[in-house]
């Protein structure tokens, strides 16, 4: 029993002190983990694009009043000239990194018909590839430490309505087990995967609501969810490779319904 308890009290104070990077950290789902990461005793890199930079700023001063320390760093994810250097310019400025976070993302309408090569390529690039670079940067210049990609439970079926998105987002879940494997034994990589956490931007939680009963658990979740997760794949030596579905047993329905 004590040493149950021993290894209980080192697993929560494992994150304390660390510094995390997270991408699109101003709003949103992004938000949430950089503020519970916060709360931990996280120092948090906060990202988003210049012109989210007074929300940023927002975000750091929360992150401050949890006790942590921050720092607002910016980048297109669709310049390389601007994220090839950012897990750099994130350690100069934190000092150091131990934590990744590829939150941010594009989610924008098109089905299959519809699709152009400029819409794949587009979410590939800053959905899959940006990712990418930035997590082979992290395992190149940090050494050691935890990855985790935002997915989406969808990837288990098809969102028809958002044909692009799905197809980069399934790359991505690739992305996660090829770097698991590449990154071992120094570096962890896992995935979350939100299902019906937040509303698409102009809808509000009605929206959710009358997709509740698509969920087994008849209800939707919230952003604290996929903290609740992330914390757990952050506090883990053991789990790597994995994605996590925090989606209330969507994806085991996934396919059977075409809401979008």
């Amino acid at each position: 029993m004590t040493s149950h308890i021993a290894a209980q009290d080192r697993r929560e104070n494992t994150l304390k002190g660390k510094v995390a990077l997270i991408t699109g950290a101003s709003r949103r789902i992004g938000r949430a983990l950089a503020i519970a990461l916060a709360e931990e005793g996280v120092n948090i890199v906060a990202h988003d694009r210049r012109d989210r930079e007074q929300e940023t700023d927002k975000v750091c001063d929360e992150v401050a009043g949890c006790g942590a320390k921050s720092w607002n760093v910016s980048a297109d994810l669709e310049k390389p000239e601007e994220y090839e250097t950012l897990v750099v310019r994130a350690m100069k400025t934190a000092g150091s990194l131990d934590i990744l976070i590829n939150n941010a993302s594009i989610f924008e309408p098109g089905t299959l018909m519809d699709m152009g090569f400029h819409d794949l390529t587009r979410h590939m690039h800053v959905n899959a590839w940006t990712p990418l670079v930035l997590s082979r940067e992290f395992s190149r210049l940090a050494g050691s430490g935890k990855i985790i990609n935002l997915l989406d439970t969808k990837i288990i079926g098809y969102d028809l309505a958002h044909a692009a998105y799905i197809l980069s987002k399934r790359t991505l879940a690739d992305v996660t087990a090829m770097c698991a494997r590449e990154f071992a034994p120094a570096i962890t990589v896992n995935a979350i995967a939100p299902g019906l956490i937040l509303p698409p931007v102009g809808k509000d939680e009605n929206y959710l609501n009358t997709l509740s009963h698509t969920v087994p658990l008849r209800r939707h979740g919230g952003p604290d969810d996929i903290a609740d997760a992330a914390l757990y794949l952050l506090k883990s030596d053991f789990v790597t490779g994995q994605v996590l579905y925090v989606d209330g047993g969507r994806h085991l329905l996934e396919g059977q319904w075409t809401e979008s």
